[in-house]
This record gives C-alpha cells, structure tokens and sequence, in this order.
C-alpha cells in the first residue's frame, strides 16, 4: 500500500501585534507628551436650594488645557458659568486660583489665566486638513489626581451643535473617543499631539458619539476672549421665527430658498437702525447672501457687521423688497 507524505503544516504568523504595538506606543507617546499641559478645574457657584430657597454654594469641574506658558487655560463655558470662584490643578500636584478672562456662549469656549510661568502649551492644529478615520485621542483631569484617556478617530466632520444660547456651533468635529465625566474642555488631539478640538458634549442616548469644538473656531474664539474679553456679535432687534413660503412666492421672486424668518416682533429704542423693517415681512437675504433660517442669519451678523449698512432684502405683501439695516452690538 502506497503512503501519502502530508506536507508539514505551516504556520502563518501574526502580524496584526505589530500594529497594534505601533498603536499603543503613538496613543502612549501623545498622552506622555500632552498630559502635562491638561488642568483640573474646580469651580465655586451659587445656587438656589429649591427645598430651602436659601442661596449655597455647589461645586462643580472639569477639564482645560494651557495654550500659553504664562498661563492662558482653554475650556468651555459651561464648566466656568456663574462660577464664584475657579481653581486650578496643575499636572504636578500644585493648585492655584484662577481668573476668568472671558466666555463665549454661544461657541462654548473660556479662557482662564493663572499666573505661573515657565508651563508647557499645547499648540491647535488646522481643523481644516482634518479627515474622517484619522486618529483622535481625548484626554481630560476630571479628579485632579490623574489623567483619563480615550482614543478612537475621527467619525464625521462639519458637524454642527446647538449651544445654550440658541445658536448653532459650527464646525464641530464628531469622534468615537468617549467623552468620561469631568473631561468636558479638554483637548481632543491628533497623533503628533495637537489640539484638533476642545471636548464639549456627549449625546447620552447615543453610546460613544461625542463632539468638539474645531481648534480653528476654538483658536480664533480663545484670541478674541483674551484680547476682547467677549467675542462681537451684531444683531438687529427682532424676534423671528421659521416658515414656509409658497411655490408662487419662491418663482415669482426667483428666490434660491423655500423658507425665510418671519418677523414677529421689532424692538425700538435701541442702538440698531431697524425701522425700515416691519411685523410681518420675510427676510430672506443679507447682502445678497440667501436666508432660509434664524441660523442663516445668526451667521451673518458676526463683528464685521456692526455699524454697517446692510442691504436686507425681505418679503412684503408677497414682493420682494430691498430695506437698510444698521446692526448694533450684541450684548
């Protein structure tokens, strides 16, 4: 009888452990490099008992992040609001008062300074070169003690968030790296260990999505805050609201959007120059620019606005009509 000679079997080696240790060593490498520029924040606020009605005192923290070796912390708003008090923890165990040198709503973003010197800072990189799947690592100090990580990678860019104030945050970055309670305001940063966004919200019925604040809008908002104090902002003294126009109205007036503002209200006496304007008309462009949504025109009316002429073109008894405002300065 013949014998068959079976091949020796050969092993096939496993090459994924070389990536996955590749992974782990740029995941560890960022965070030893980042870890020390990432602050604890205490803050002191007070609040109304609705048991007692008496005035206490809470406590409240989070996450920031030095951008500046003299002391300028970045975080959000929502960690320092009606703060009476905000301390910080440094990485090396020192604790130290802070100020605030300003807050912004409507982006979610405050600066703090502490005055040391000789810190090290992290620098923002370019939101604009971000692509979906490259590496996102979220770091935060939520107890003061030390420092919690996740990573994962970027899930979706041009996200846009609703902020306490009503206005859209655009530009929000979206990643699977979750967000641990205390982490809001700490960086969100790319394999070389540069802030690509500043952690602000979770969705809580949605496991695992959490989002940022672009470092382009957070460096541009942090510039201001510290040279300003606030970020301007121009409106124009209206109350409006989203409707619907007709088809006959969208082709009559060759408009290139189906919904405008409905304006409901108009404020007098103020420092805006809006009398042109009247209960019942239909914005629905600024300088030529369309306007579908209050959102449209929220965008519009940013710093450069302010004092300006501005060609608004609204809808009135059905016609097209070209009006002059005069945005006023936020507030």
């Amino acid at each position: 009888m013949e014998t068959i000679e079976t091949p020796p079997v050969q092993l096939i080696q496993h090459t994924d452990h070389a990536l996955l240790d590749a992974y782990s060593k740029t995941i560890t490498g960022v965070v030893g490099s980042v870890a020390e520029s990432v602050v604890h924040i205490e803050v002191s606020k007070k609040v109304m008992d609705r048991r007692t009605r008496q005035e206490r005192v809470a406590q409240g923290s989070g996450s920031g992040f030095i951008i500046s070796s003299d002391g300028f912390i970045v975080t959000n708003h929502h960690v320092i609001e009606n703060a009476s008090a905000i301390k910080v923890s440094l990485a090396d165990g020192r604790k130290v008062s802070a100020e605030l040198k300003g807050s912004d709503r409507s982006t979610d973003i405050a600066v703090l300074k502490i005055y040391e010197n000789s810190l090290k800072a992290l620098s923002f990189a370019n939101s604009d070169q971000l692509h979906v799947g490259q590496i996102a690592i979220a770091i935060g100090n939520p107890l003061g003690l030390q420092h919690t990580v996740t990573a994962g990678v970027v899930s979706a860019l041009g996200r846009t968030l609703r902020a306490s104030d009503g206005r859209l945050i655009d530009d929000v970055i979206q990643t699977d790296a979750s967000l641990n309670p205390g982490n809001s305001g700490g960086p969100l940063v790319n394999s070389l260990g540069q802030v690509i966004g500043v952690n602000t919200a979770m969705i809580p019925t949605a496991h695992g999505i959490c989002f940022a604040v672009s470092s382009n809008l957070a460096a541009y908002v942090s510039g201001k805050l510290i040279m300003q104090g606030r970020v301007k902002r121009g409106y124009l003294g209206l109350a409006g609201q989203l409707v619907n126009l007709t088809e006959r109205m969208v082709a009559a007036n060759r408009l290139q959007r189906r919904t405008g503002v409905y304006i409901s209200e108009i404020e007098a006496d103020i420092p805006v120059y809006n009398s042109e304007l009247h209960v019942g008309d239909i914005i629905v462009g600024f300088n030529e620019h369309p306007v579908a949504s209050i959102d449209d025109l929220h965008k519009q009316l940013n710093e450069k606005t302010i004092g300006q002429r501005i060609a608004l073109q609204v809808l009135r008894g059905g016609h097209k009509a070209t009006v002059t405002v005069i945005p006023g300065e936020m507030r």
